[in-house]
């Protein structure tokens, strides 16, 4: 009787331990971007080994890490007790950079790839009956209309006036739900305007205000905000087909308290173009600059991105601007770091100390997402969040994400 019930354990414990491999193995990425002599992270666990057929990698002393000092392209081999291979790792390893930190506030239009399902509504027709024509097709707010009838949708009025067309005839429409393009018929309803309409409400552009972040000298790119923008509709992050950087006019200061965040309010109307933008991602919008001299910076304070080992708890400043004419440096301290962070934008914690921003804003107030992060010289970060329930404190993105997320190749 002890031996069977020993014996279920035995299973039982083997079994576990290899559902942990398991795990693990999955937990592994398949490509990973570091800069030239940045720390890889990888977790293994017993028996696992990482090792390069070049032998490019080099273990630091005192953590046991691995780095690689060479630009370029590598692949990193991950293996069980060094006779089985279990996965690769494919690294693109870019060479340090310098940025200039800017802390200017700006404009933001964005454009979207086809229309985004921001509702729905009841429709009457005609004949004064209640209709859903969306109904049963699967389509769901968030999601995003691409073409009707193969013809692509460039934008909210374009949608309008294919549906029109339609003559209440049914159409097909493709669509993009959950990063998977679907397909579906719907039969638009005619109203007593003797309009064509879905019952969906939609939308093609957003526009707002935030802070750029830095700007790279060598590939004229910026990088703003520290996050994405999300539609205030349906919280996704918004897949644009196109977007413009431009000045802004600082309107107001409302200033935050605990439990209810305060905000810049700008205004982009008539204002000059800075220049494109091409990615809007969870770590910030990326683009082109057109305009340099639009920006207003200071060329002469260029300065290297920190890596993550060399950021340090304790005092560092941000650079932002609360008015039309200046921006200003004022101190914070960070209070804690998450080095192994690559999958969001809350990768340090940070406390606003300066008692002149403090008086003029409460903290961190929206529009200041994207304020640059200095310490001891080097670009560490972006401001990203305020915490609800104390506006002094928030979280700060990692520079080096940035960086990474503004050289990535779109697949």
């Amino acid at each position: 009787m002890y031996k069977k019930f020993f014996k279920k354990i035995i299973v039982l414990m083997f079994l576990f331990i290899l559902y942990v491999y398991i795990l693990v193995i999955q937990y592994l990425p398949d490509q990973i971007t570091i800069f030239e002599g940045e720390n890889i992270s990888l977790k293994t666990i017993f028996g696992m080994s990482v090792n390069s057929e070049d032998e490019v990698l080099e273990t630091s002393v005192n953590t046991g890490e691995k780095t690689i000092n060479k630009v370029g392209s590598e692949k990193l081999s991950i293996s069980l007790f060094d006779n089985f291979i279990i996965k690769d790792v494919n690294v693109s390893v870019l060479p340090r950079t310098t940025v200039i930190p800017v802390g200017n506030v700006a404009g933001v239009k964005l454009y979207t790839s086809g229309v985004l399902v921001v509702g729905m509504s009841e429709i009457e027709g005609e004949d004064n009956k209640i209709y859903k024509p969306y109904e049963n097709t699967g389509i769901e707010e968030g999601d995003t209309i691409i073409k009707i009838n193969d013809n692509e949708v460039s934008s909210t009025d374009d949608l309008i006036e294919k549906v029109n067309m339609s003559n209440g005839k049914e159409i097909e429409i493709e669509y993009i739900h959950d990063e998977e393009t679907k397909e579906c018929s719907i039969t638009p309803v005619k109203t007593s305007s003797e309009e064509y309409k879905l019952g969906l409400w939609v939308r093609d552009s957003a526009a707002g205000v935030g802070t750029v972040t830095f700007y790279e000298p060598s590939t004229k790119q910026f990088g703003a905000l520290g996050h994405g923008i999300t539609d205030i509709d349906t919280g996704d992050l918004i897949n644009i087909s196109s977007g413009q950087f431009v000045t802004a006019r600082i309107l107001d200061i409302k200033r935050g308290e605990d439990g209810n965040p305060g905000k810049i309010q700008g205004t982009v109307e008539e204002q000059q173009t800075i220049g494109e933008i091409t990615k809007n991602t969870e770590f910030g919008i990326y683009g082109q600059i057109e305009d340099l001299s639009s920006l207003n910076i200071d060329t002469s304070k260029e300065m290297e991105v920190a890596l993550r080992d060399e950021i340090e708890l304790g005092k560092a400043t941000i650079l932002c601007s609360l008015d039309n004419q200046t921006v200003g440096e004022y101190e914070i301290e960070i209070t804690k770091i998450y080095k192994e962070n690559n999958y969001n934008n809350k990768s340090m914690e940070i406390k606003v100390t300066d008692e002149a921003l403090i008086e003029k804003t409460g903290g961190i107030i929206q529009g200041m997402s994207g304020s640059p992060i200095i310490q001891n010289g080097k670009f560490v970060g972006a401001v990203t969040h305020v915490l609800v329930n104390s506006s002094t404190e928030g979280y700060a993105i990692f520079g080096d994400l940035m960086l990474k997320q503004s050289k990535e190749v779109d697949n």
